[in-house]
């Protein structure tokens, strides 16, 4: 999966974070949740505007974040 086509990063929304692309739901937020020990399900049901894809976008995205020193937008 290339991240690239979900996530954006836009200097004036959400302070520059990385989101879900046509929603204000940062990577971030995602990760926090899961983290938190909500499933991928509970996490869709209560954020409807989310898909699998977007979520999985949000993983691989903190993946290459951990991996690059420096991670720029197409």
């Amino acid at each position: 999966m290339d991240w690239r086509e979900r996530i954006t990063i836009e200097p004036g929304k959400r302070s520059g974070k990385p989101c879900v692309r046509g929603t204000r739901i940062t990577v971030a937020d995602i990760l926090s949740y899961l983290a938190g020990g909500e499933t991928e399900d509970s996490l869709l049901k209560e954020f409807p505007q989310l898909s699998r894809e977007d979520v999985r976008a949000a993983l691989a995205y903190s993946n290459s974040s951990l991996n690059s020193s420096v991670l720029l937008p197409r």
